[in-house]
């Protein structure tokens, strides 16, 4: 974890009241390699990572350091510390809306530190109910948001093309989305109808 307080090297105090915490989302496995990357370029990051006891085919048993959040690492940066970050390889996006960053409250990054630093945070597993509004993140449809419904034993995105008032529905994993909202359960089968 690259954690050197706030000022990176002389000079980059001035600039600091400009920076905040952004979430990136990287290549699946790639959050240690990230880190790395981001720590050579002098780029403020944080991996929060986690302790989990695994046990191998052999029967033997370790502990691993895996990221609390998988697929993602935090960064700090201002303004034009956007591009430096998405040239980072294994870098796919900055979280946000669209184009526009959201940052990532500085107080739940110290609250992350601290829960991990006293033992106090575990991962737990997210999951998403049907009618939550998803975000594909990978593959030919990312970028698109819909409606999370279940068919059988698989999970579909219901996509509204507003324009033409149709809807389509697109089979995805669950590792491919990601929430951004909740509508009400009552509008979800009128979306699934229509496709």
């Amino acid at each position: 974890m690259s954690d050197s307080g706030p000022c990176l090297h002389a000079g980059s105090c001035s600039s600091d009241v400009a920076k905040s915490w952004f979430a990136v989302f990287t290549v699946p496995r790639h959050e240690k390699r990230v880190e790395t990357h981001l720590g050579l370029r002098e780029i403020e990051n944080f991996l929060p990572l986690c302790q989990k006891q695994r046990q191998w085919k052999d029967g033997s048993k370790g502990l691993l350091q895996l990221p609390l959040f998988s697929n993602y690492i935090f960064v700090r940066i201002d303004r034009e510390g956007r591009v430096p970050v998405l040239r980072v390889p294994g870098v796919i996006s900055i979280v946000g809306f669209g184009q526009q960053p959201l940052p990532v409250a500085d107080s739940y990054i110290h609250c992350l530190r601290e829960g991990l630093r006293q033992g106090k945070i575990e991962p737990y597993p997210y999951h998403l109910k049907e009618g939550t509004r998803v975000r594909i993140r990978s593959g030919v449809m990312a970028g698109m948001e819909g409606v999370l419904i279940r068919r059988k034993n698989s999970f579909r995105v219901v996509l509204a093309l507003e324009m033409i008032m149709k809807s389509v529905m697109v089979e995805v994993e669950m590792e491919d989305i990601e929430p951004i909202g909740l509508i009400s359960s009552a509008s979800a089968p009128e979306l699934a109808a229509s496709a």
